[in-house]
């Protein structure tokens, strides 16, 4: 991994893909996502302040485990313009996720205990496609397959429990 000289404070793209580890396109679409900035030079280069450096670790460690751009871009945007992410951030935030993060694994859990039952209905339309169609209610209204996931959510909400252990 290159050293950048502590005396350079601004760093081109190329040294901040080098550096973070994150495809000079990948910084480009950060940066049009809101999740990153750069000032231009007169010659029209971007220059990034080597905060940035923390702030695409942030983002990408984000990313791995699962928090969309827009939730990223949201917690960014909660911090004072150019201060990076700390420490203190991250735990606060990660707290924040967790509950968003368990929901998600519970409901990958019942996508694979499921999986097996979805691929032996074939049609995905039979009254015992837990997946795509539980308990048949979309067959008079829609075409194709698709998961029920708003359907246990909703009850949820309503403090109800969905009618079955599937892909709610």
């Amino acid at each position: 991994m290159p050293q950048i000289p502590e005396k350079i404070h601004e760093l081109t793209v190329g040294q901040l893909a080098a550096r973070s580890g994150a495809a000079v396109s990948a910084l480009h679409f950060y940066e049009s996502k809101g999740l990153i900035s750069s000032r231009r030079t007169s010659g029209n280069q971007r220059r990034f302040s080597r905060d940035t450096l923390r702030r695409v670790a942030f983002v990408r460690a984000a990313q791995r485990v699962g928090i969309p751009l827009a939730t990223i871009r949201e917690a960014l945007a909660e911090l004072p313009e150019g201060r990076t992410p700390t420490r203190d951030d991250w735990a606060r935030l990660s707290e924040a996720w967790r509950s968003e993060l368990d929901e998600r694994i519970k409901q990958l859990n019942r996508l694979r205990d499921h999986l097996t039952d979805c691929i032996g209905c074939g049609c995905l339309s039979l009254d015992t496609c837990v997946l795509s169609n539980p308990d048949d209610i979309s067959g008079d209204r829609l075409t194709g397959s698709r998961l029920m996931v708003e359907r246990g959510a909703a009850a949820a909400r309503a403090g109800r429990t969905p009618k079955t252990d599937c892909c709610d």
